[in-house]
């Protein structure tokens, strides 16, 4: 990866975790809402996060709290912005493509159209290269997966990460 590419990659990052998006707890929006509270025992980040869905299995809002590194923060702001509005399958699909990412070693992915489904994630591509910030950049998606569980909307899967 070109050092503009790398630049770029830590500025997105960086603006996310200065301008989360999705951040601030409140009320559910719909009748179908969970909450999973996460920590990163290692570093000791956390994240709360709260997911409402729609009747049709369709994410209606993303709301988070949490502390801890720009990478941790900044992941969960970029998980809002990629699961709004999108179905459980697609969700689904796009917290596997993540997991993928972070288990890629830095290399990316294969596949540029899962890189592009993933947007402003593929920033992260570089942090799977160090084992100890994996856990910090899956910290929201570990959450929205526990909170899709507690749903009852999703079913519980295995975690790999």
């Amino acid at each position: 990866m070109s050092t503009s590419m790398e630049q770029l990659y830590q500025q997105v990052i960086l603006d996310h975790a200065k301008h989360p998006h999705g951040r601030g707890l409140g009320a559910a929006a719909t009748a179908v809402t969970a909450e999973s509270h996460q920590v990163n025992p290692t570093c000791g980040d956390e994240v709360t996060l709260q997911v409402d869905l729609d009747d049709a299995g369709t994410v209606r809002d993303v709301r988070w709290e949490g502390q801890g590194c720009s990478i941790s923060q900044a992941s969960v702001s970029v998980l809002h912005d990629l699961v709004v509005g999108e179905d459980l399958a697609s969700v689904g699909d796009l917290t596997g493509t993540f997991r993928a990412l972070m288990q890629s070693r830095g290399a990316g992915l294969d596949d540029p159209d899962a890189e592009d489904r993933l947007g402003d994630a593929t920033a992260f591509t570089g942090v799977g290269k160090y084992s100890a910030r994996v856990k910090c950049a899956l910290l929201g998606w570990t959450a929205l997966t526990d909170a899709l569980i507690k749903t009852g909307a999703a079913p519980a899967a295995k975690e790999d990460a």
